[in-house]
């Protein structure tokens, strides 16, 4: 298998080794069709060449500023291979380092970046396919089937690699970019049909060093792979553009040529990780790596035990600089709550950005999600968050709220329906707009048609004292009190709004789903749409729950009548209030209470309910 292989070259790989049989370097010069001339190129054939035997072969390509010599002067590729293949690490093959500039003049004299330069870097996909690969299977043994073809190249080759090699799947079965250029196309037109990607290709490689100004083509490329479950190896290591990178790249990379692969364990190749979102300016750690793991790094010289807190705690080890360091198993996709225990004290990292969760300040860590192109931060139109301080009749007393308009609200003379959301136990009136990211999902779903613009109050629910240990029918009632008296009458004398019941919708999560329970089955005179997420009346309080049951049971007609929409949803059986909200369903079964149920796994967590808030926002004031 071709993963039995280290994750960086170790020291000498690129020294030359004098007792180890060489491979050849012959220029040849073929005959293109598509430039109108005669044009050169570069072929390394392996130790122990013969024309007895058929070879694969690796296509091999240069920069912007290089030639057929590029790779030949800076990086050395038959010193590498020569070296690999002694060590039984590669499969023997042949390999062709072309001019990539297909023009007349194609030398890297002048002004590279001309605009005809430039374009003739795309001209040679023609080049490629139509000449000199026919040239090279016409007149070295070369096995001729897409699956002993490969393509791989730096910066602008790295670009076209991408480029020629996902748009001609039929040929090539193998991709590698090393620091790909701004000419790599952007991924929804380089990849359109991921599906055909998946079945045709063997192994497709990114590779950049962390501190290259064009990391960004192979990131973006990288993320819409993620996205849509396309198989391939993401390599950052530690460096900038140029050959100590792009050696590397050619050494890891060869390895997987030619020969079984388990696309399963790609995501453990790489040195470094990606910064997530959630870093603080500037701070290189935690780092993502691409299965999902993290690794996290501080310094902390005079601690005598670290932790990293995920939920699982990990013990991090000291090395000899006073740095602590660990690499946690896969962590579950989505935001996620974490902190350090330092010396038995819990603290918010540094590192990161932090969030109110669990009753406290607690740091926060954004980790990629395949479904995370909802609330992607794309060109479209956006609207706002505003922050506002009222004063409540509800609780006589200052509150603040967060609050949602839709884009093109200060421009409009239109009114808007409104949707009150509410957080969790532990959390206040910040936990959807930062935990939950709700702007961006609305957003992108008024952009798409998908949901009807809307203001969204997202209100602090932590009314009536004693946290979740106290919550209980008195908290509820005064919950209600401040949601008629203080936050709608807020929103309604201050933001162009509709003020009908089938304008009106709340919503909330896990404690905030039992405040929507207890005002809005009460209420639907006041609201038209529930939203009940991760929540569900307690099965074993009877004290609490069996009062709703009997409102509701002698209200039946009322709530069915009354609702247009009571959607209940779960995060699968892992959500801890799961059986809580299958007890509470069968009650409503028997009571004729008409709702619908939607389950996305993921458990009691923020991806779960960023979910919720995507698709009970689409049925809205429809």
């Amino acid at each position: 298998m071709a993963q039995n292989i280290e994750k960086e070259a170790p020291k000498g790989f690129d020294v030359v080794n004098p007792s180890i049989a060489k491979g050849q370097l012959k220029y040849i010069n073929y005959k293109s069709k598509t430039v109108g001339t005669t044009r050169k190129a570069l072929v390394y054939t392996p130790p122990g060449y013969t024309k007895s035997k058929k070879y694969p072969v690796l296509y091999l390509l240069h920069g912007i500023g290089g030639d057929e010599n590029e790779w030949l002067n800076g990086g050395t590729p038959q010193v590498i291979l020569d070296n690999l293949y002694a060590q039984g690490k590669i499969e023997p093959m042949i390999v062709v380092m072309p001019n990539g500039r297909a023009m007349k003049d194609d030398s890297n004299k002048g002004n590279i970046m001309a605009p005809d330069k430039v374009q003739a870097f795309a001209t040679f996909e023609r080049d490629l396919l139509d000449d000199l690969i026919p040239y090279i299977e016409k007149n070295y043994p070369a096995l001729t089937d897409r699956e002993n073809r490969a393509i791989a190249g730096l910066s602008m080759g790295g670009g076209q690699s991408l480029n020629f090699g996902l748009g001609n799947l039929d040929t090539f079965a193998y991709v590698g970019g090393f620091s790909s250029a701004p000419n790599t196309k952007q991924p929804q037109e380089l990849l359109p049909n991921p599906e055909e990607a998946i079945k045709k290709l063997k192994v497709l490689w990114i590779s950049c060093g962390d501190k290259d100004g064009l990391i960004t083509n192979s990131k973006r490329t990288h993320d819409y792979l993620f996205q849509n479950n396309v198989p391939h190896i993401y390599y950052i290591e530690p460096g900038v553009h140029d050959f100590k990178v792009w050696k590397n790249g050619l050494y890891m990379f060869s390895q997987f040529l030619f020969k079984p692969v388990d696309p399963s364990t790609f995501g453990k190749y790489t040195v470094l990780g990606t910064k997530p979102e959630t870093n603080m300016r500037n701070a290189e750690y935690p780092q993502v790596l691409p299965d999902n793991r993290v690794v996290f790094k501080l310094k902390a010289a005079d601690a005598q035990k670290v932790q990293i807190d995920l939920g699982k705690k990990y013990d991090m080890v000291k090395d000899a600089d006073g740095f602590w360091n660990v690499t946690t198993d896969v962590v579950n996709p989505g935001f996620n709550y974490y902190s350090l225990i330092i010396d038995g004290v819990s603290i918010a990292d540094p590192a990161s950005e932090t969030f109110y969760g669990m009753s406290r300040m607690a740091s926060g860590i954004e980790i990629p999600h395949k479904d995370g192109s909802i609330y992607a931060l794309n060109n479209i139109p956006h609207g706002d968050i505003r922050i506002k301080k009222y004063f409540s009749r509800g609780t006589n007393s200052w509150r603040e709220m967060y609050i949602y308009t839709p884009p093109g609200y200060d421009t409009s003379t239109e009114k808007y329906p409104v949707l009150y959301l509410l957080h969790g136990g532990g959390e206040d009136q910040r936990g959807w707009a930062t935990q939950g990211k709700t702007n961006l999902i609305l957003d992108n779903l008024i952009a798409e048609g998908k949901a009807l613009p809307m203001v969204i109050a997202m209100i602090d629910g932590n009314v009536g004292g004693g946290g979740m240990s106290e919550f209980g029918e008195n908290s509820l009632k005064a919950f209600e009190n401040e949601l008629k008296r203080g936050a709608i009458p807020f929103i309604e004398s201050n933001y162009r709004v509709k003020t009908d019941a089938q304008n009106r919708a709340l919503a909330g999560l896990s404690m905030g789903g039992l405040q929507t329970l207890y005002a809005g089955i009460k209420n639907t005179d006041v609201f038209a749409y529930l939203g009940v997420f991760s929540s569900g009346w307690w099965a074993n309080n009877t004290e609490l729950s069996a009062p709703q049951y009997e409102f509701m049971k002698a209200n039946v007609s009322t709530i069915n009548n009354n609702l247009k929409e009571f959607w209940i949803s779960m995060g699968g059986e892992e959500d801890i209030a799961h059986d809580n909200c299958e007890i509470m369903m069968k009650k409503f079964d028997e009571m004729g209470i008409h709702y619908k149920y939607s389950e996305y796994p993921g458990g009691h967590a923020w991806p779960v309910w960023r979910h919720d808030i995507f698709m009970f926002s689409q049925l809205l004031f429809k």
